[in-house]
This record gives structure tokens, C-alpha cells and sequence, in this order.
């Protein structure tokens, strides 16, 4: 073999006659090989030297180079050797930087599709597992001596479990917990990990990486990066790239905690906002039903309640009402509403007193909401109920007699929170055995659909539908009701819509649930 003075630097062997395994590299060598023996049907060759296509590159030391063939018109291989280390470096960077910023948006997605801690927790473990480390841990902030941890090895599934220790026990990590910049990896010893930082079947650990989650306000957790003896340390990029990780994840565990403690919250003060559950008290049959103005809402501007007899054979007060508007907004004012006439309740024989000191009420508040309601006062007297009704600018409740005839209440009086005073007409109305009186509000009777879409559901309508109920259950009632009611919108966009059933038993059973203390009824 022949080689000129920059080659022959390269290659100190080299010189004529030398074989050329004995000389160079053996990715060129083999390269060198395949040349001498062209293929059978390869095309004649008449120029001086042809460039032929099947350049190969490999290392030189610690170099990298792309080798050139040039065949000879006597058949003899010239190789052109070009430093492509800076190149390939280049290349090398690009594909990493390509594979983690891929990586970052496969994780960000992953995090961000749910909202669930312990989804998130899991994601985490496992995407760093496969593609950082050889083992991973998410460990959450202690829950008093307690740490929650996901653990998970490369190519297997998260594990949750809860460790009784101390954070101070890992060098770095009650540092992690607490947001501040991480330890660097050489800095702690891997021999040192306890036992219930190494998942089961991992082995020897030969490098640790801790690094917080950072979260909202306060940290998420941590991030423990493991691999094994033997298996190579942690480069300074590599933690880097783990802080960036870190970030997303923390920033995804740190929103599905915030909404965990949300959603927990809004359950707590919903709860309370929420119609309540109605059936049989003192005697009389109770039934209501609720619907919200969007498919996806719990709450709104109507609501209901009953409030059982402080004292046996006194009367049970009946409130459904309107707070204009619809909506959170709406329900949260429901509730100061409802609040108000929880503390009015020794008031409420007296239906128009009960209605302007609550009227008072809103109007010192400075609200610019009003409501609409009506008071329902129900007594078991011998088979028969006796009822007070008075409406404050609602709809006036309808009677269902025996005999399929609807009456409506002659009772009117004016809005709650817009005027100086409520004025208002109380009627009392006896229900017979089997007899029934519906209030509702007006989401129903102004519900817009039908056939051609935009008709209102209107007062005619539900009156029909009411004649046909007589003699039914509370419930039957309310479930017809809502069902044509219902059917009637379709998909269409509707109001509130509550509706609550007062009805006499048939039977002469009696049963007083809840009657013994005032307040409002749920079950």
C-alpha cells in the first residue's frame, strides 16, 4: 500500500508493501476488500479514475472520518480521508437535541392530558425510566412521617407505595422537597441510598440524580433518577436535560394537585347548594326535581327546600324560588338566600314578614340580583293537607284536583330584592287525599322547542300535562313533568328548571321523617 505524508501521519504503518488490515482500521480495511472484488456485471471502466459511490466512515483515534473510494483504471482503490469529527459531533448534537425536544413534547402531552396526581405521578416515573435513567422515583411532599412514592424500572410499570422515613436520609433530597437547586450527581454517593430508595430487583446502584418538581407557589415533589453499577455516571447535559423534564412534570403534578384541591373544595361548598332529596314528611308527599341550564352545571339560579315541623303537628315550610340570572353566579346568591331563610324560620307562620325581611336582607347587600318565590306552609290534618301559599312575583302554584281539574293559586305579590317592601297575598287551600300541588318556575313553561323549535313550552301546556297526572305519586309527577319538559327543548338552549310536588296520601299511614327539628330537609 502506498500513503502520503498527511496519511502516513495518520497511519505510521503504513508503507508499500504493508498489508493493509496490518495498517488501518478495520471498517476501512473491510471497505478496501469489497472494492478489490466488484461485482460480476459490474460496467468496464476506461477513464483514468472513477469516482465510485460507497463512502464509509468509522474513528481514527479519538477522530471521526469519511473515506472516499476511487477506483483506478488498473484496478487499484485510492481512499480520500476527510476529518468529519466536528461534523459528526454537529450531526450528533442535532439528533440528540431533535430526540429530546420530541421526548419533551411526548411528556408534556402525556402530563397534560389529565389532571389526576396519581396519573400524573405515574407518567412521570415511567417516561423518565425509559428514556433517562435505568430506574425512576417520584417521591410527593411527606404526609407527616410518610413519603408517597412512584417508583418504576425501565421497561416495567409504576409501583405506588407510601415509606415511612426520613427525606434527610438521601443526600439532596429534603432539599429537593423544598425547591431548592439540585445536588450535583458526583457529589452524592450511590452506596449511601437506603434501602427503600432502590426498587426491588434493581441491584447495585453506581450513580443518583435528585431534582426537584418544581410546582406552583410551593414545590410538587422530587425526582430520583437511578442507574446502575457499571452502567456509567450522569454527564452535566444529562442532568440538565432531567431539569427540564423536572419542570414540565412538576408544573403538571403541581396543576392536577390544585385541581384535586378545587374540585374538593367546590364539592364541599356544593354540597350545600345542591336541591335536596325529598319524600315523605310529617304525612305529606314531597318530590322535586332540578336542571340546570347547561348540561354540565349542578347548579343554578332555582332552588328548593323543605323545612320540617320544629314541633309535631305543626306546619312543614315549603320554598322554591327564581334568582335571576343562571349559572355559579346565580347559585351562589341561591345560597345566601337559602341561608337567610334557614335564620327566618321562627318567622314562618307569617309568610309576607318572613319574604320582606329577607327582601331587607338583599338590599343591604347591594346586589343587583333579585328572586322570585313562593311559600308553602303543609299540614296533615286528618286525611286531608292543608296548605298557605304565597307567590313573590312567581308563578302562581296550580292545584290538581281528584277529578283531573288543575286550579291555579290566587296568590301574587311582588319580586324579593328590588323594592323597598314585598307585598304579598297568602291563600290557603285544603288537598284531598290523592290530591296534589305543583310548584315550578318559569324555565319550564318559557322552555322553547316543539316541533318547529322556537314554541314555549307555556302554562296551557303544563296544565294538560298535570290533568293527566291526577291521582299520581309526588315523584310520578315530577318525573312526568320533567321528562315532556325535556323533550320538549331537545338540545336546545333552556332556563333553570325546578319543579316541587306537594301531594296528600291516599293511604292513612303516616310517618314523620325529620319532623322534630327545624331545617332544611335532605336526605
Amino acid at each position: 500500500m502506498f500513503a502520503n505524508e498527511i496519511a502516513g501521519l495518520l497511519f505510521p504503518d503504513a508503507r508499500p508493501g504493508a498489508p493493509m488490515p496490518d495498517v488501518v482500521p478495520t471498517w476501512l480495511s473491510d471497505a478496501h476488500a469489497r472494492r478489490l472484488l466488484p461485482p460480476p456485471d459490474a460496467p468496464s471502466e476506461t477513464d483514468a479514475a472513477i469516482a465510485v459511490d460507497g463512502m464509509v466512515e468509522g474513528p481514527v483515534g479519538d477522530r471521526s472520518y469519511e473515506a472516499h473510494p476511487t477506483v483506478r483504471q488498473d484496478g487499484t482503490v485510492v481512499w480520500w480521508l476527510v476529518d468529519d469529527t466536528d461534523h459528526r459531533l454537529a450531526r450528533d448534537s442535532l439528533r440528540i437535541e431533535r430526540e429530546r425536544t420530541a421526548f419533551l413534547g411526548q411528556a408534556s402531552n402525556l402530563l397534560l392530558s389529565s389532571l389526576n396526581l396519581e396519573r400524573c405521578m405515574d407518567v412521570t416515573a415511567q417516561m423518565a425510566a425509559e428514556h433517562l435513567a435505568d430506574a425512576a422515583l417520584v417521591i410527593s411532599p411527606a404526609h407527616g412521617h410518610d413519603l408517597p412514592i412512584v417508583s418504576c424500572l425501565r421497561g416495567g410499570t409504576p409501583v405506588s407505595s407510601r415509606v415511612t422515613a426520613l427525606a434527610e436520609e438521601v443526600p439532596g433530597l429534603a432539599e429537593a422537597l423544598q425547591g431548592f437547586p439540585p445536588v450535583p450527581s458526583r457529589w452524592i454517593d450511590p452506596t449511601s441510598a437506603p434501602s427503600w430508595l432502590i426498587p426491588d430487583g434493581f441491584g447495585a446502584v453506581g450513580s443518583i440524580v435528585i431534582t426537584p418538581l418544581p410546582g406552583h407557589g410551593i414545590p410538587a415533589g422530587a425526582l430520583v433518577l437511578l442507574r446502575r453499577a457499571g452502567g456509567g455516571g450522569f454527564s452535566e447535559e444529562e442532568e440538565v436535560f432531567a431539569r427540564l423534564f423536572a419542570s414540565r412534570a412538576g408544573a403538571a403534578m403541581s396543576a392536577a394537585r390544585l385541581y384535586a384541591e378545587q374540585a374538593s373544595i367546590s364539592e364541599t361548598l356544593m354540597r350545600d347548594l345542591l336541591p335536596p332529596f325529598l319524600h315523605q314528611v310529617s304525612g305529606v308527599q314531597y318530590a322535586g326535581g332540578y336542571r340546570a341550564s347547561q348540561n354540565h352545571e349542578r347548579i343554578g339560579g332555582d332552588f328548593y327546600d323543605v323545612h320540617p315541623a320544629a314541633v309535631e303537628g305543626d306546619a312543614s315550610l315549603v320554598v322554591l324560588g327564581d334568582v335571576c340570572g343562571k349559572g355559579l353566579e346565580a347559585a351562589v346568591m341561591t345560597g345566601k338566600i337559602r341561608n337567610t331563610l334557614h335564620a327566618l324560620l321562627p318567622m314562618a307562620d307569617d309568610h309576607e314578614r318572613m319574604l320582606n325581611l329577607l327582601n331587607t336582607a338583599l338590599l343591604s347587600t347591594h346586589n343587583a340580583r333579585f328572586a322570585t318565590m313562593v311559600l308553602a306552609s303543609a299540614v296533615r290534618e286528618g286525611g286531608a293537607v292543608k296548605l298557605r301559599l304565597t307567590s313573590a312575583g312567581h308563578p302562581a302554584p296550580l292545584i290538581v284536583r281528584g277529578n283531573g281539574t288543575v286550579e291555579e293559586a290566587a296568590t301574587q305579590g311582588t319580586l324579593v330584592g328590588a323594592l323597598p317592601a314585598v307585598t304579598a297575598e297568602t291563600v290557603e287551600v285544603t288537598l284531598a287525599p290523592g290530591e296534589t300541588c305543583v310548584l315550578y318556575t318559569d324555565g319550564i313553561t318559557e322552555a322553547r322547542g316543539g316541533p318547529l323549535g322556537g314554541v314555549m313550552f307555556g302554562e296551557a301546556r303544563l296544565q294538560r300535562v298535570l290533568a293527566e297526572c291526577a291521582g299520581m305519586p309526588a315523584e310520578a309527577v315530577v318525573e312526568r313533568v320533567q321528562m315532556l319538559a325535556s323533550e320538549w327543548v331537545g338540545t336546545g338552549a333552556h332556563d333553570d328548571m325546578a319543579v316541587v310536588v306537594i301531594t296528600a296520601p291516599k293511604t292513612n299511614h303516616l310517618s314523620a321523617v325529620g319532623g322534630h327539628t327545624r331545617g332544611r330537609f335532605t336526605a
